[in-house]
This record gives structure tokens, sequence and C-alpha cells, in this order.
């Protein structure tokens, strides 16, 4: 684990709210790993002005980790991170996804410490089982190993229900700097943020993944606690657009004229969400869906996944269509058009 300076930056960074995509993984035909386009897309969130990337989770497919892809997926992004920085200095962090059992969980954490990570992102797939006794202390122990990044996944792609008594004690582990809080239900996402401010920790920051409540998450504040930024599958897309709506947001309270603004296109991007995420088909497509708006602006070849089986649904490139012909606003196409061959070299 890093210094107490160290630690204390990094909570200052993600208490400001950022911009963090969930990276995809580029892959050739053969789905072997498209090393220039995977570094292309690390570059595009940097130039977009994110203010961070996470690496290894859901949208980078857990399946890396059978395909003994893990470790080098992270080092790849981690190293084009660094050189940018180096070039153009600023707060950054990178978020590495844990999944798994403790020893394996923890096995993820050092690994993901050595390539030079500062938060693992805990999913809890692996402890659907449990009670919820043992998996606060498997979060313990993890923690230990790295500064924790909290994660309410929904049921639907692996989560599973937590009450509020557990994130309640979740709240208290002291390694604990932030929760992506992607339950996809707005009675649990409340939950999480009042038990955070009921253990009175102001120093963990709180960050949405409920792709399908974006703004309306970013526009709530809860006595005690806000949601402040967002890790995102759906800001691995249109990602300089995201960079904008949060700096909209960060000062303050939005005037009459920009707060009906934001509310009148928080549906727009929750649609679109629907569409490229494959919501009708239960999220079957939902990496695909992302690829293929990737693919269409050239940042990725094609919608290929680890998985042969995992393509779009049926009716989804149609609702694909749909969307990015009603919500021009969304797109950066224009954007990355004008950096994409620097991007790819």
């Amino acid at each position: 684990m890093g210094t107490s300076d160290t630690t204390a930056a990094l909570r200052a960074h993600l208490l400001a709210g950022q911009v963090i995509p969930a990276h995809p993984l580029a892959l050739d035909e053969r789905r072997r790993l498209d090393e220039p386009h995977q570094r292309a897309l690390t570059r595009y969130y940097l130039a977009s002005g994110a203010g961070g990337v996470a690496v290894g989770v859901h949208t980078t497919q857990f399946a890396i980790r059978e395909h003994w892809m893990y470790e080098p997926v992270l080092k790849l992004a981690s190293e084009i991170v660094d050189s940018d920085l180096a070039r153009r200095p600023r707060p950054f962090v990178k978020v590495a996804g844990i999944v798994g059992q403790t020893r394996h969980a923890i096995r993820e954490a050092r690994i993901a410490l050595d390539a030079g990570y500062d938060t693992g992102l805990l999913s809890l797939a692996a402890w659907r089982g449990e009670s919820e006794d043992a998996v606060l202390e498997h979060c313990r122990a993890v923690a230990e190993a790295i500064p924790l990044f909290g994660f309410y996944l929904q049921p639907a792609v692996g989560g599973r229900v937590l009450s509020y008594e557990f994130w309640r004690a979740f709240s208290e582990i002291p390694q604990l700097v932030a929760i992506k809080i992607a339950p996809f239900d707005r009675y649990q996402t409340l939950e999480v943020t009042r038990a955070v401010a009921d253990a009175g920790r102001s120093d963990v920051a709180l960050y949405t993944g409920n792709d399908d409540h974006i703004i309306g998450d970013l526009l709530e504040r809860q006595p005690g606690s806000a949601i402040v930024g967002g890790l995102l599958g759906q800001w691995a897309m249109w990602t300089s657009k995201a960079v904008a709506l949060v700096e909209r947001l960060r000062g303050g309270a939005p005037s009459d004229a920009g707060l009906r603004d934001l509310l009148a296109e928080a549906p727009s991007l929750t649609d679109a969400n629907g569409a490229i995420f494959d919501a009708a088909n239960g999220f079957a497509g939902c990496i695909p869906g992302i690829h293929e708006v990737l693919r269409r602006q050239g940042l990725v070849d094609g919608i290929w996944c680890l998985d042969p089986n995992e393509t779009l649904s049926p009716g989804q490139l149609e609702e694909i269509d749909r969307v990015l012909d009603a919500y021009p606003f969304l797109q950066d196409d224009d954007f990355v058009a004008q950096h994409l061959d620097e991007w790819l070299r």
C-alpha cells in the first residue's frame, strides 16, 4: 500500500469527482489482443480528460483471467498512462478490477500494485452464496493488500443484493477510498449513500455505476453524502462528452436553465445506454454493443469478444442505429476523428 500522503492524494482526487471509463478489450479477428487499438483506447481516455481508467473490470471482459491476459492488459494500460503523465503531469487514478475468492483476489491486488495501480475495484460475484459476514471478512482482507474501491453490482450481471447493514459495516473499513454504486435500483443506491453518511465517512468518494441513471445520480445530494463522479461502461465511449458533463456539475448547483438542460438530456442518455447495453435482453449484448460504437469510430477493429458466443442480440444493431441517429449531441465522433491517427501510432 502507498504512503499516507499517497492515499490522501488518492482520496482528494476521487472526492473531486472524476470520469473513470471502464476500459474495453480490443481484439483482432482471431480473438487475440489487438495492441495498437488497445493503446489507442487508453490514449483516447487520456486525451478526453478522464480522471482515471478502470482495467480488468466487466467491460474489459472477466475472461481475460482464463486467457492469461490479466497482467499484460493491466501493464499495457499502465504504461500508456505513465508515458502520457510524464509529458503532461496531472492527477489520475488507475483502478484495477479484482475478482475471486480471497487468496485469488489478494494475488490480483499484488499484480495490480506491481503494475502501478492505485486502487482495486472489488467484485463480489464469487461470493453470491456466502453470508454477509463472510463477505465483509473477505473485503477487509483484500483491503489490507490494496486501497479498496467498493462495488455494488446488480444481480442481472453477476452481483447480489446486499443490506444496509452490510454497507454500514463496509463503510468502516479504514482502507476504503471509494464505492461504485451499480445495483440499477434506486432503493439500493440510496441505502449505500445513507450507510456511508451514517458511518461519517466524508473521506469516501461515491461513484455511480448506474448506467441507466447517470445524470440523476450526479444531481442527487443526499444529506452527508453525494455521488461525485462515475466509473462506467457507458463512459468507455463518448468520453470527452462525459468529461464535459461532469465539468458542468463541478461548479456546484446548476442554474435553473442548466438544470433544465441536464434533466432534458438524462432520458436521452438512458435511452442510448439501453440500446447499446442491450437492456431488452438482460444485457446479453452489453460488451459487443460498446464495441460496435467504438468500431464505428475506428477505436477498435471489430466487436469480437473472447467468448465467440458473446455477440449482438437480435434487433440490437437496429436499436443502436436508432439511438445514434436520435442523439448526435451525446457523441464525440469529430473529436475521435481528429486524433485517431496519432492514438494508433
